[in-house]
């Protein structure tokens, strides 16, 4: 099928700086990702970070967590995407999202990068034809502390509201692997 997915992308921060910071919910939804399905990741040079593959809905994925900062995630992206010949459409990036509540999580296919250091990247490695999970964190209510609010540790609430994000998003990773893309994005997109 066309639209299965083939590769899955986390967006992040590398380090145990950031681990726990809002701008690393992508990272944190791959984590748990490969957990469910029993992945071990693997840090692999020629593809600029950690890699494994599961197996989901019966069909062998990639997971991806790029160990390059967020402003250059395509790099990754586009070194195993080009050598394993995955197009942007068979591509699900799962990142942080200023515009939507904590604990809120939304699928998306294409469309703008946002703002998104990591999304602007990706579209100029690998077009902006990609799937999203996109990952509410909140909004400080001031643009000048976004930077700052990114890169710090949500509190208890907003951490336990994006886990059950996470939760909601992983309920729903067969559908979206299988590329059943609207009964996922009902399912989702019903709080």
């Amino acid at each position: 099928m066309s639209d299965s997915i083939k590769l899955i992308i986390g967006l992040g921060n590398p380090g145990e700086k950031y681990s726990k910071t809002r701008h690393n919910a992508g990272f944190w939804f791959i984590d748990a990702l490969a957990n469910r399905y029993s992945a071990n990741f693997k840090t692999e040079s020629r593809f600029s970070g950690e890699i494994t593959k599961a197996t989901i809905e019966g069909q062998s994925v990639w997971l991806l967590k790029p160990m390059t900062f967020m402003n250059r995630s395509g790099l990754a992206a586009q070194q195993l995407a080009s050598f394993y010949k995955i197009p942007a459409r068979q591509i699900l990036v799962a990142y942080d999202e200023l515009d939507l509540p904590a604990g809120t999580v939304r699928f998306k296919t294409a469309g703008g990068h946002g703002g998104h250091n990591g999304l602007r990247d990706l579209h100029a490695q690998i077009s902006k034809d990609y799937h999203r999970l996109r990952f509410g964190i909140g909004h400080p209510g001031d643009r000048n502390k976004v930077a700052d609010y990114v890169l710090s540790r949500p509190n208890q609430n907003d951490e336990i509201a994006i886990q059950c994000a996470i939760d909601k998003a992983l309920d729903s990773i067969d559908l979206i692997v299988k590329g059943d893309l609207q009964k996922a994005m009902n399912k989702l997109h019903t709080d």
